[in-house]
C-alpha cells in the first residue's frame, strides 16, 4: 500500500525529510525519503527514555511513585513534566504536581536516578531494555534522556508498532502511559503556550482537547507522542489505529506548524 499523502513532505522547506506510517500488528503501510537515514531527535528522544524507565520499572528496579528529582517529586513527576524542575536548569520553580513545566532537567534526573537504580549509565540500560530488543540497531543515546537521541525513521517505525502493541511491556503498563496524569494539570506546551489543562502521561504528551496543536484537526483525542525541536515528531492515534513518524534536518518553526497538521490530516483522511 502506499499512500500519497506521504509525499506532501517534498513540499517541506526542509533539507531532508523521510516519513512513515505503521500499524498496530507492525505492517508498514507506507514510507517516504530517505528512511535510514539517522537523524537528531531532539525531544522524541523522551518517549524513548520513557519506555526505558517503564522496562525498569516492570523490572522492579525502580516505582514510579518513588522519591525522585527534587524534595516532594517522584518519578510519575519526572515522566510526567510535574516535578516542578524548571526547563533547562536543574533549579525548582514550583511545588510537585501543581504545573505542567515541561522539563529537560527533570528526564536527565530521571535518567540519573535509573542509572543509580540498576547500577548502569542511562544509554546503556536504553540500549539493552529497548533498542536492542526492538531491532532499533540505528539508535544510540550519547547524552542527556531528555534530547541526545539519534536514530531513523525505519527504527522509530519500530518503536512505534511496539507502542501501540506492547511486547516489551504489560499492556497495563502502557496503557497507564498513554493516561493523563496529574488531570487538570495546566502549563505551557513548547511552542503552543499556555494550555489549559495540558495533558501527559508517562513521558507521552496527549493531545486531550489542546488548541492549537502540532496534530491534525483530525487526530482523535487520545492521540499521543512527541514532537523535537529539531523538526522531527511521533504520534500514535489509538482510534485510527495507526502511528506516524516524520524526520527532519530543519529545526522546529512556524514551517512545521504550517506544514505538520496538515500532513496528519491528510494521513487520517487517506487511511
Amino acid at each position: 500500500m502506499s499512500l500519497n499523502s506521504l509525499a506532501s513532505i517534498e513540499n517541506w522547506p526542509v533539507p531532508t525529510a523521510a516519513a512513515g506510517v505503521v500499524r498496530a500488528d507492525g505492517t508498514v503501510l507506507a514510507t517516504h525519503g530517505p528512511t535510514g537515514h539517522r537523524f537528531p531527535l531532539a525531544s522524541v528522544t523522551k518517549p524513548l527514555a520513557a519506555y526505558a524507565a517503564l522496562v525498569a520499572y516492570e523490572e522492579g528496579a525502580v516505582e514510579l511513585d518513588e522519591p525522585a528529582g527534587p524534595a516532594g517529586s517522584t518519578v510519575r513527576h519526572l515522566l510526567a513534566h510535574t516535578s516542578g524542575l524548571a526547563f533547562d536548569e536543574h533549579r525548582v520553580t514550583a511545588p510537585p504536581g501543581e504545573r505542567r513545566l515541561y522539563s529537560n532537567a527533570g528526564f536527565e534526573q530521571l535518567g540519573d536516578h535509573i542509572a543509580a537504580a540498576t547500577d548502569i549509565a542511562f544509554p546503556e540500560y536504553l540500549r539493552q531494555a529497548v533498542l536492542e530488543p526492538l531491532g532499533m540497531a540505528s539508535t544510540t543515546l550519547t547524552g542527556s534522556p531528555a534530547k541526545d537521541g539519534v536514530s531513523t525513521v525505519e527504527d522509530l517505525l519500530r518503536f512505534a508498532a511496539e507502542v501501540q502493541a506492547p511486547r516489551l511491556l504489560d499492556p497495563r503498563t502502557v496503557a497507564e502511559a498513554m493516561s493523563v496524569q496529574f488531570p487538570g494539570t495546566k502549563g505551557v506546551l513548547p511552542g503552543y503556550g499556555h494550555q489549559n489543562p495540558n495533558d501527559w502521561g508517562l513521558g507521552f504528551e496527549i493531545r486531550g482537547g489542546k488548541s492549537p496543536h502540532w496534530t491534525g484537526g483530525s487526530s482523535s483525542p487520545r492521540t499521543f507522542g512527541h514532537f523535537g525541536q529539531s523538526g522531527t515528531f511521533l504520534w500514535v492515534d489509538p482510534r485510527a489505529g495507526v502511528a506516524a513518524v516524520a524526520l527532519t534536518d530543519r529545526a522546529f518553526g512556524p514551517w512545521a506548524v504550517e506544514a505538520w497538521p496538515a500532513f496528519t490530516d491528510a494521513v487520517l483522511a487517506e487511511l
